[in-house]
């Protein structure tokens, strides 16, 4: 056996084994909004979903207010604020899924961790 496969039998532990076991192949996509709301930083993925929400709450209103705006001034300062509540929200959905990729990403490294040291199992017995 050589030092690698060591390295690997010995990171794979039972937790992640649970954790392969846990994860359905057909996961939507609010399931991995659900699956980012856990780990390390599972509070700042709830924290950027809540925030989500106020911004768009927050830019439907904005968008509202310049359609009714009756001047060109008005019209102009809720525009520059739709912009800037646009951007924000693209920045912060851009951090979200990619956070939903790195856990997908992350499945499947352990998938492979556990389907190597599955394999060097049959090959040490065989």
């Amino acid at each position: 056996m050589t030092n690698i496969d060591e390295r690997i039998r010995g990171a794979l532990s039972e937790d992640d084994r649970e954790f392969l076991a846990s994860i359905d192949e057909d996961r939507g996509m609010f399931q991995q909004i659900g699956d980012s709301w856990h780990g390390p930083l599972g509070n700042w993925a709830r924290f950027s979903f809540a925030l989500a929400i106020v911004i768009g709450l927050s830019l439907a209103y904005v968008v509202y207010r310049a359609f009714a705006a009756d001047t060109t001034d008005a019209l102009l300062g809720w525009g520059l604020t739709c912009l800037a509540l646009l951007i924000m929200q693209g920045f912060l959905k851009e951090w979200m899924f990619a956070r939903m990729n790195m856990i997908s990403i992350l499945k499947e490294v352990k998938r492979l961790q556990l389907q190597i040291a599955m394999l060097n199992e049959s090959d040490g017995k065989g």
